[in-house]
């Protein structure tokens, strides 16, 4: 039995394993499942994934989950060029401290802007306090200003010359808010330019197409049933609100 990668591209990790083995023709037999439709709670998918989340891939009988362990299980088994985990000591260094970071800083503020702008006032019809806002738009820009002043500085990639997972897991971060109406980039040239560095390197047709969803969501947002969400919504408001 081949690869099984279980993604959901609304999710931003997902988008970054999907880019990964698709940038480097990892053959893969693409599982998908949607998060709004409650299908990571199946019994078949509680086999491969113990938490319930995505992305997840099944190898054989081999199951991992967490966006980052399976891109770096990949870089291992299919020895994807040196760029994307360098094997120079610092360069890897790097990469491991955005990867470090990122967990508790970008990808909680800028997740968060899709529930706040999108998800919560448009498909459940919560209004969301002007202070909530505020306090999540100021957590991002902290963020954004950090990767543009540490981690970016004046290099083209976060790790130097080339592409790495540092770049490909910190842009799919940011195209979150953007899908939700926020326009990141819109006041900030070096990380606009950056981004289109990244796009470039990736290539802006994979890049559009697993961007796809992300940027048509208030669109999609118009025309979801917000009952369906009934089940998840006490957790959804606790925890955003």
């Amino acid at each position: 039995m081949g690869l099984e990668i279980y993604l959901d591209l609304f999710s931003q990790p997902c988008r970054s394993v999907y880019i990964f083995a698709k940038k480097n023709n990892i053959p893969f037999e693409f599982k998908k499942i949607s998060l709004m439709a409650g299908e990571h709670y199946n019994e078949d998918f509680g086999k491969v994934s113990a938490w319930r989340k995505v992305p997840a891939i099944k190898d054989g009988d081999f199951c991992l989950c967490e966006s980052v362990a399976i891109m770096m299980y990949l870089v291992e088994k299919y020895n994807t060029p040196d760029n994307w985990y360098p094997a120079d000591l610092q360069k890897r260094a790097r990469v491991n401290e955005y990867l470090s970071w990122q967990h508790s800083a970008i990808r909680i503020h800028g997740g968060k802007m899709l529930w706040l702008k999108l998800m919560i006032p448009k498909v459940m019809g919560v209004e969301v306090p002007q202070e909530k806002m505020d306090a999540a738009i100021e957590d991002l820009n902290g963020s954004l200003k950090l990767i543009e002043e540490n981690f970016l500085q004046d290099r083209p990639f976060i790790a130097g010359d080339q592409i790495s997972l540092a770049d490909l897991v910190a842009i799919v971060e940011m195209m979150q808010p953007v899908g939700a109406g926020l326009d990141v980039f819109e006041t900030r040239p070096k990380l606009s330019a950056w981004r289109d560095r990244v796009r470039d390197a990736l290539g802006s047709e994979l890049f559009d197409e697993a961007h796809q969803g992300i940027l048509s969501a208030q669109e999609m947002a118009k025309k979801m049933d917000g009952s369906k969400l009934q089940h998840f919504k006490p957790r959804i408001l606790k925890m955003f609100l």
